[in-house]
């Protein structure tokens, strides 16, 4: 259930990307209008997620995901009666509010769900609502908005969201910690120690840069075949859409798998995967961008799938980093700096370096952010927490870094 409401949440985000020509005709928008709804949207939730992670260490994590889920849907019901485009814009930034509660505190819920040593699967699970929510909110706005209207999809996408709600209330919330090894020092379990916490901050980091390079490459890319490469529009997003649902999914299993599979080996396993990954990802994508043969595509979708490889381990990592107590609160400080420092400015970066270069020459900025992100993440293994692998004699994961 937590996973099909991770879904909605990513369904929701990307139906506007899908009716957004509909919406601007309809209200007589400029582009920068349009761009603005979805930047709203990022900075109210970006800004809200520090407010919401503290909330779970006095409330209960369930009770505030449910309510959080009635909230957004609610708000998503009422696009039936937005009429302006600052109805709309107001609606749109509340909803990054409201889901910006289920965000930070929804993955706490999982990891106490679950054993340290299956983690990485688990989350490869939950985060595959990223690749398949996106490419369903397209789906979903493509197939009934020209149709039925821009609204109609909205409708659509809120009902499952009351369901879901209401069925969570009748899951039993797990509690805090209760699969943890380690113990909650001060390092580890208190807002004060989270400043110094070293295997937070490294894969904090690591994830802003790889944050950086994934939102930079998710909104060129399509312009970049085009316009750069020869291919329509249609078929350029077609194809680039195509390449990041089946990457993301089997990305986020994949590595998932993987920083499980070598946990009982080195603790360091979530940060190494992550940190190989974002590494041999830079040759790759530089045959990507400067290749205009038969391998362009090819390896358009083995930089994507390098990419996203990240997903679960790094959100695990994160998990794991710190205490189950100051979990949501670590998890949205998380949240605010890696889109802070990650998709926030790189998409006008890159725009800002195809205004003076070119659009071929703005994506080094994505590269250099993935040898970035490698070379903090390989650094950090050796702030890995050695948590407990049941392998038979109950013995700590990974015998070294």
């Amino acid at each position: 259930m937590l996973t099909a409401l991770n879904l909605l949440n990513y369904i929701d985000r990307s139906v506007l990307f899908a009716v957004q020509p509909l919406v601007q005709s309809e209200f007589h928008l400029t582009n920068t209008q349009v761009g603005y709804l979805t930047s709203a949207f990022l900075g109210f939730y970006m800004i809200a997620a520090p407010f919401t992670g503290p909330l779970a260490g006095r409330y209960s994590r369930k009770m505030i995901i449910v309510l959080g889920a009635v909230f957004w849907s609610g708000l998503t019901l009422l696009t039936a009666v937005t009429h302006t485009y600052w109805e709309l814009l107001v609606r749109h930034t509340l909803v990054g509010v409201g889901e910006a509660t289920f965000v930070t505190i929804a993955p706490t819920f999982v990891a106490d769900l679950f054993p340290e040593k299956e983690r990485g699967r688990i989350f490869g699970v939950f985060y595959l609502a990223i690749p398949v929510g996106t490419a369903a909110g397209y789906l979903l706005g493509g197939k009934l908005g020209p149709h039925f209207g821009w609204r109609f999809p909205f409708y659509i996408a809120a009902f499952p969201g009351f369901l879901l709600a209401i069925l969570l209330l009748f899951i039993p919330e797990p509690p805090r910690g209760q699969f943890d090894s380690l113990k909650e020092t001060p390092d580890r379990g208190t807002i004060r120690g989270l400043a110094r916490n070293p295997a937070f901050w490294m894969v904090t980091l690591g994830m802003a840069a790889s944050t950086f390079s994934l939102g930079g490459v998710q909104v060129w890319m399509p312009t970049f075949l085009s316009r750069v490469r020869g291919y329509s529009l249609e078929s350029a997003n077609l194809m680039f859409g195509k390449i990041v649902v089946v990457d993301g999914i089997l990305a986020s299993l994949a590595g998932g798998w993987l920083g499980d599979r070598l946990l009982p080996r080195m603790r360091s396993s979530y940060y190494f995967v992550s940190a190989i990954s974002m590494g041999l990802g830079v040759p790759v994508m530089i045959v990507a961008l400067f290749s205009k043969g038969q391998l362009m595509v090819p390896a358009i979708a083995v930089a994507a799938f390098l990419l996203l490889f990240n997903t679960s381990p790094l959100n695990t990592a994160l998990v794991n980093s710190v205490g189950a107590h100051i979990r949501a609160t670590a998890i949205a400080v998380n949240i605010f700096i890696f889109h802070l420092f990650g998709d926030v400015p790189s998409p006008t970066l890159m725009g800002y370096v195809a205004d003076r270069r070119s659009l071929q020459a703005a994506f080094i900025l994505p590269i250099v952010a993935m040898a970035v992100s490698s070379a903090v993440l390989f650094y950090g293994m050796r702030f890995a927490p050695a948590v407990r692998v049941d392998d038979g004699a109950g013995s700590l994961g990974g015998r070294s870094g």
